[in-house]
C-alpha cells in the first residue's frame, strides 16, 4: 500500500518534471502522429504511443496511469521510447524503498550516534563530579584536623563544660 502510494507520487513527480522540461508544441494532436513512429510521437510530452496498436494518442492526465483498454502498461510508451510504464513503476517503487530505507537507517545512527555522545558527556561529568566530592572531603578532613589542633593547643579538646545543661 505505502508503495503504491509512493510509486503514484513518483510517477506525478516524473509526469510534472518532464511536463516542464520538455519542449511541446501544444497546437499539434497527438492523433496526427499515427501513422509515425514512437519517436516522431513522443516528441510532444502529452502524447503516449502504444506499441500494440502503434497508435500516438494523447495522454490521459485524469487517470494517472493510461487504462488497459487503451494500451497496457508492458505496450504504452511516454517521454521514452525503450521504457515501458511497468518498468518505470517498478523502477520509482524500488528507488522509493531505497530512500526511505536509507532514511531510517539515518535516522537511527543518528539517533544512536547522539545518545552514545550524551553518555559520553555524561560519564566525564561523573567522574568530573567525583573529583570535586574527593577534593572537598580532603579540605574537609583537613579543616577538622586544624580545628582539633587548636582545641589542643588551648586546652579544649576535652568535654564540653556545658554539655550538661543541655
Amino acid at each position: 500500500m505505502m508503495d503504491s502510494r509512493i510509486c503514484l507520487a513518483a510517477v506525478l513527480l516524473l509526469f510534472g518534471l518532464a511536463t516542464v522540461f520538455a519542449k511541446s508544441s501544444p497546437d499539434q494532436a497527438c492523433e496526427q502522429k499515427n501513422g509515425t513512429n514512437c519517436e516522431e510521437c513522443l516528441k510532444n510530452v502529452s502524447c503516449l504511443w502504444c506499441i500494440t496498436s502503434k497508435l500516438c494518442v494523447t495522454y490521459p492526465v485524469k487517470t494517472i496511469l493510461p487504462p488497459h483498454a487503451l494500451c497496457p502498461l508492458k505496450e504504452a510508451r511516454w517521454g521514452l521510447c525503450w521504457m515501458n510504464f511497468q518498468t518505470l513503476i517498478i523502477t520509482l517503487s524500488v528507488l522509493g524503498a531505497i530512500l526511505i530505507i536509507a532514511f531510517l537507517i539515518c535516522l537511527f545512527c543518528c539517533c544512536k550516534c547522539e545518545n552514545f555522545g550524551s553518555k559520553r558527556t555524561e560519564a566525564k561529568l561523573q567522574k568530573q563530579a567525583n573529583k570535586t566530592r574527593t577534593k572537598q572531603e580532603e579540605r574537609k578532613a583537613e579543616m577538622n584536623e586544624r580545628h582539633n589542633d587548636i582545641r589542643k593547643k588551648y586546652g579544649l579538646s576535652g568535654q564540653n563544660p556545658y554539655s550538661k545543661f543541655a
